[in-house]
């Protein structure tokens, strides 16, 4: 997951730990030889392009939507197509309305009319108050929340770790995350909520309160879930 920084020079490119409580309460109550965060990639301004989000200030906000803003006037100004005017206008409205294009409330045709066009704000945006730049690991950890993704974990062994997948992956698409090998084999995943698993005290004893629960490739993975998945060698 890329997250690119627009305006704020408190924080460094390059790549992250996403520093989760959660993980840490893991390592405590289920032994490994190592603990493992999740991972983001902080990106420069020059990269915006190709991030999944993008993490600005509220003055950098602005700077953002009066770029989208000056390319919409500019575009208009040359006569576009019906399509494509009408979602320009509705863009341009959301825009003036400090509203970005990522939720203008465009409909899926709509956004096909201006899909030959990038925007700086047609992703997630979150904005950092001056107080939280202080603290980039809990900035970063909510702009990864904010932004739709969420961490899966799998312990024991060599490694209790969090893995970053888009809130709404399912098993089957979280088992590709780890190999394909085990996507490709998936039988089932074994599931224990992260809540069932702490109240229980640890992994073993919340399979002993029966607290694990078995589900199939469709299943929609939450955050924080233990997951074990079973699958075809």
């Amino acid at each position: 997951m890329k997250i690119a920084l627009f305006g704020i020079a408190e924080i460094k490119p390059g790549k992250r730990n996403l520093k989760d409580p959660r993980l840490d309460q893991a390592h405590e109550l289920v032994e490994a030889q190592k603990k493992v965060n999740a991972q983001v990639d902080v990106l420069g301004e020059e990269e915006l392009p190709e991030a999944d989000a993008i993490l600005v200030t509220p003055e950098s906000k602005a700077d953002l939507i009066l770029k989208d803003l000056e390319f919409v006037e500019t575009r208009l100004g040359r006569e576009p197509q019906p399509a494509e005017r009408a979602a320009l206008e509705k863009i341009k409205s959301a825009l003036e309305n400090e509203r970005f294009v990522f939720n203008s409330g465009l409909e899926p045709q709509e956004f096909q009319a201006v899909a030959a066009h990038s925007f700086f704000t047609n992703k997630p945006m979150i904005i950092a108050v001056p107080g939280e730049l202080h603290d980039a690991d809990a900035l970063l950890l909510r702009a990864f929340r904010e932004a739709g993704y969420i961490c899966f974990l799998t312990v024991g062994g060599k490694e209790n770790r969090a893995w970053p997948i888009r809130r709404g992956t399912t098993a089957w698409e979280a088992a590709g995350t780890i190999h394909s090998d085990i996507q490709k084999g998936f039988i089932r995943a074994e599931i224990i909520s992260f809540d069932d698993f702490v109240a229980a005290g640890g992994e073993t004893l919340a399979k002993r309160a029966g607290r694990l629960r078995l589900e199939l490739k469709s299943y929609v993975v939450q955050d924080y879930d233990l997951v074990n998945f079973r699958f075809n060698k």
